[in-house]
């Protein structure tokens, strides 16, 4: 019933995957913009080092080492290291996030479907701003059309896990990501013939330090843990599927760098669209939905590349989606042993539903607003800034202090040399002092 990745290569591809997305495409390029270029990248790489590598070799090490569901394999855990089944929470609520997250990820992602339509059929031709301002308002207006898009989205997930690890998650894998790798290097090779590359070039890698502020450093932080895919329980049910013998340090390592090169790559595609048609690249994130259609509409062939950028976009995010609804649907499979189509079905109707919450926000429900806004800012907030850095704070603390030494030691096959001291010395101090930062940041302390 436990499924099992072929190889290595399918274990990267598919954690790059859930972590390729979003955040990758639509958001890294827009808050970029918002922080002034190349030092909030110099920044956001720092964090992802020193911060972001650790946790994820944490979640992999807890993952391969209770070969269960996120929430079976912290109780497990806890009881054999520190004599405690209650660290089963930190797997629950993992999973929890990860759902919220996916409620309203799924909503946009639907977005990014219907904009790819809207290219094809040359939508976007000759738009200006106020046109494209009025599109996305319209659009995000009408309810039923944002239910249904979100229906699709999540239609297409489920199709995915219910199939499996090998005949679904590592075969959509094993296609999307080359796809979308190739996808994107034709849109930057676009960009470099019809936008502003050089100034892109400049800006994203010339820093200016003086553009940076202690909130950039907060950003980059946050953003760290939500495009690596940390505390929603996915790399740790992913990590439960790694072969033995595979080394969790390296494979990490490699989806590190593939996520940080798409991240990167996304900014080179984006920006000089912005830049050469005279756009504001701190447009915040709008900069994908209302921006990018302005370009696109005034370039050579641009229905046919904007077709291409929301197809980008959608599997991005589709990659992304899989996992984070993985770690439920594991759950249902081995603690209620129902099947994965079942499991699939059950868990993907319950966060269509939860869906309901943020499709409304931007129509009916716009006008409710409480704690942080909207109900999408607020679930929003809650999954992000609250449950996501809780559960890395947590999984981190328990590789760290609580796992013994030989055990952490013996699963990432590292001894006890330079590279085993310095991730203990990331997971226990560094990666846990920055978690308590964003958080005490998210509820106001500083």
């Amino acid at each position: 019933m436990h499924g099992h990745w072929s190889s290595r290569a399918a274990f990267i591809l598919a954690v790059t995957g859930s972590a390729v997305g979003l955040g990758n495409i639509w958001k890294f390029p827009y808050i970029t913009g918002e922080n002034g270029g190349g030092a909030f990248v110099l920044l956001y790489l720092g964090c992802v080092f020193a911060v972001g590598m650790p946790i994820l070799v944490s979640e992999v090490l807890l993952g391969r080492r209770g070969r269960r569901n996120p929430i079976a394999t912290m109780a497990i855990l806890g009881q054999e290291e520190g004599g405690s089944r209650h660290w089963r929470l930190v797997g629950t609520m993992g999973v929890i996030a990860g759902l919220l997250i996916l409620s309203f990820y799924s909503v946009i992602a639907g977005w990014s479907l219907a904009y790819a339509l809207k290219s094809a059929v040359g939508s976007f031709a000759g738009t200006d701003a106020r046109s494209a301002a009025f599109e996305f308002f319209t659009f995000t207006g009408n309810w039923k059309a944002l239910l249904a898009w979100h229906a699709v989205f999540m239609a297409m997930t489920v199709f995915v896990v219910a199939a499996g690890v090998q005949h679904g998650l590592e075969r959509a894998v094993r296609v999307l990501m080359p796809l979308l790798v190739v996808m994107l290097l034709v849109l930057v090779a676009y960009s470099a013939r019809y936008g502003a590359f050089e100034e892109t070039l400049v800006y994203l890698f010339k820093p200016d330090f003086s553009e940076l502020s202690g909130e950039s450093m907060l950003i980059a932080l946050g953003h760290c843990f939500f495009t690596l895919s940390i505390g929603m329980g996915v790399v740790m049910a992913y990590g439960a599927y790694l072969p033995e013998g595979t080394s969790i340090a390296a494979s990490s390592l490699t989806v590190v760098l593939a996520d940080t090169v798409i991240a990167l790559l996304a900014g080179m595609a984006v920006f000089p669209l912005v830049f050469g048609n005279g756009l504001n690249p701190a447009e915040g994130p709008g900069l994908v939905f209302e921006t990018l259609p302005i370009a696109f509409g005034q370039l050579p062939a641009g229905s046919v590349f904007g077709t291409v950028f929301f197809l980008l976009l959608t599997f991005a995010a589709w990659t992304s989606a899989i996992g984070l609804l993985e770690p439920a649907v594991a759950w249902i499979v081995e603690r209620h042993q129902r099947s994965r189509v079942v499991g699939a079905v059950v868990v993907g109707g319950l966060t269509w539903l939860m869906g309901l919450a943020t499709v409304l926000s931007f129509n009916v429900l716009s006008d409710l607003r409480f704690g942080r806004g909207t109900l999408f800012q607020n679930i929003d907030f809650l999954a992000s800034n609250i449950l996501l850095p809780a559960s890395a704070l947590l999984i981190t603390v328990f590789a760290g202090w609580i796992m013994c030494r030989n055990s952490s030691s013996e699963e990432l096959a590292m001894g006890s040399g330079l590279l085993y001291k310095g991730w203990r010395l990331l997971s226990r101090v560094v990666a846990p002092l920055a978690i308590l930062v964003i958080a005490f940041r998210a509820v106001g302390v500083i």
